[in-house]
């Protein structure tokens, strides 16, 4: 099972309407986490923008010329599965970490009854 991610601008500062002059993939290459995607350059500095996921480029969604700003889609791109299965374990995590305050008071509870019997 397949899953295909938007791949936006990330943060990139305090820049808007930043100039891509570069694109460094097409559909149906494949990508590498943290593989170059783009180049953008803004009045004082061009940068390549890294893939957070690996993956196959589907679709993309911007060309050379095009001004962006953080947020903006780059490109569709399908999650190889173990990239979809991270997605799925970082998102599980979160649902953990939401539920482990209510887990933590007990062995809080526990900690100061073993430190009493220390002394």
């Amino acid at each position: 099972m397949s899953q295909l991610i938007e791949i936006k601008v990330p943060d990139i500062g305090d820049f808007k309407d930043v100039e891509v002059i570069e694109i460094l993939v097409k559909p149906g290459d494949r990508v590498e986490k943290e593989g170059s995607l783009v180049t953008l350059e803004s009045d004082k500095a061009s940068m390549e923008i890294p893939s957070p996921h690996a993956g196959v480029v589907r679709e993309l969604r911007m060309k050379v010329g095009d001004k962006v700003a953080e947020g903006n889609v780059i490109l569709l791109m399908e999650a190889v599965e173990g990239a979809a299965a991270q997605v799925q374990e970082r998102v599980a995590a979160k649902s953990d970490q939401a539920a482990a305050p209510t887990a933590s008071p007990a062995p809080a509870a526990k900690s100061p009854t073993g430190a009493a019997d220390l002394h």
